[in-house]
């Protein structure tokens, strides 16, 4: 799917208050659907994101980690970066600045 950073992919459309598609709405997705209809009121803005910076062992924090290796060839050392995979703590959660437009909110807000 292109664009699969939006809401459509996820099976419900936060502001039009429908399902999202056209299936019926079966018996035992009551609760589904009152979620989704109290999503109807939902504001168009974020507020939040998932962060894409790691802690890493030290607590240091960043995108990416290198570690730097000496390697010997020929008698010759030579320096090189080794990234770090392993043992990084997602940072979580963030709290934006300035609130943002969700992506599927459905208004044009400026025309040229």
């Amino acid at each position: 799917m292109m664009g699969g950073s939006g809401s459509k992919g996820k099976g419900y459309w936060p502001f039009s208050g429908s399902g999202g598609g056209d299936e019926p709405v079966k018996e035992g997705q009551e609760q589904s659907l009152s979620r989704v209809r109290s999503i109807r009121n939902a504001t168009p803005f974020v507020f939040t994101r998932r962060s894409s910076m790691y802690f890493d062992e030290d607590g240091d924090l960043a995108h990416e980690f290198y570690e730097e290796t000496v390697i010997t060839k020929n008698g010759r050392k030579k320096a090189k970066l080794k990234r770090i995979y392993k043992n990084l703590i997602p940072q979580g959660v963030i709290r934006l600045d300035h609130p943002c437009i969700h992506v599927d909110f459905p208004v044009v807000i400026c025309e040229v």
